[in-house]
This record gives structure tokens, C-alpha cells and sequence, in this order.
């Protein structure tokens, strides 16, 4: 097992499956955007879609700051499609149904039930500037990577 990710560090590269058929890549950004990736343990149960909504609630906000916001969960592409039409979430979601990708960024790390609710903020060089884990504070992920992101555009601007 290797050692927990830390503020300061690269963020591990991956491709993952995404709603609408496509692919996500976390170098695409490297140089254009901030990226908020958000690991979240299933669609459609009430924390997560609280968050996801949370998220949806300021997308543009995070547009407006330079940023992409993508979420994981190890649900299928197709159950993303669905999550992501009745919520009407306007970012991508992301399926790593083997569990690789979080275990890279040890959010599987957590106890079978609240696994997988962590959220990254990884600037434009691909560094991981904040990491924020918790199972029951589902808002407080999208308001603290709000305002990093905001701090990190005033910075870059």
C-alpha cells in the first residue's frame, strides 16, 4: 500500500470512463484549469446526492474560477447517466468501477460504509493543493474547494 496523498504532491494521472460515453483524462487539464475531483461511494443515495447537488447549486461558480469539477464513484457509466440527468448535474462523473484510481488517491481507504467521500483540489501545474475527507460534512467538500479555487485564480490572475 502506498503512502497517503498529501497537499504539495502530483496528483496521480487516470483515464476513466464518463458519463455520456466518453473518457476523462486528468492531464487534459494540466496548464488550462483547476480540477475539483470529488470521490463519492454511490448515485442516487442521499448524501451523495446532496453533494452532487451542493456541487451543481455553484457549478458556474467554479467555472467562473477557472475550474472543472469531476466525480467518482465506482457506479457504471450508465447509472452515472442516469444520476446525472434526473439531478441535472452539469459536470462530468466518472466510473472506476475496479476501484483503481481511488485507491490511488486513498479514498478507498475508509470504512466500508463511508468510503470514497474525499475531495481534491488540484491546481493547473497538477498539484494536489487541498484534500478534504468527510463522510457527513457533504457541503463543507463544495464550499472550502470553492473558495481554494477562488484563491488559487486570484493567484494565477
Amino acid at each position: 500500500m502506498s503512502a497517503p496523498l498529501e497537499p504539495g504532491q502530483p496528483a496521480p494521472d487516470f483515464t476513466l470512463p464518463t458519463d455520456g460515453g466518453r473518457q476523462v483524462r486528468l492531464s487534459e487539464f494540466q496548464g488550462k484549469k483547476t480540477v475539483v475531483l470529488y470521490f463519492y461511494p454511490e448515485d442516487d443515495t442521499m448524501g451523495c446526492t446532496i453533494e452532487s447537488c451542493t456541487f451543481r447549486d455553484v457549478h458556474q461558480d467554479f467555472v467562473d474560477a477557472g475550474a472543472e469539477v469531476i466525480g467518482v464513484s465506482r457506479d457504471s457509466v450508465t447509472s452515472h447517466d442516469h444520476f446525472r440527468a434526473k439531478y441535472h448535474l452539469p459536470f462530468t462523473l466518472a466510473s472506476d468501477p475496479d476501484g483503481a484510481v481511488q485507491r490511488a488517491y486513498g479514498a478507498a481507504r475508509a470504512p466500508l460504509a463511508l468510503r470514497g467521500r474525499i475531495t481534491f483540489v488540484i491546481d493547473r501545474q497538477g498539484i494536489i493543493r487541498d484534500i478534504y475527507s468527510s463522510a457527513f460534512r457533504v457541503k463543507e467538500h463544495v464550499r472550502r474547494a470553492l473558495e481554494l479555487v477562488r484563491s488559487l485564480e486570484e493567484k494565477a490572475g
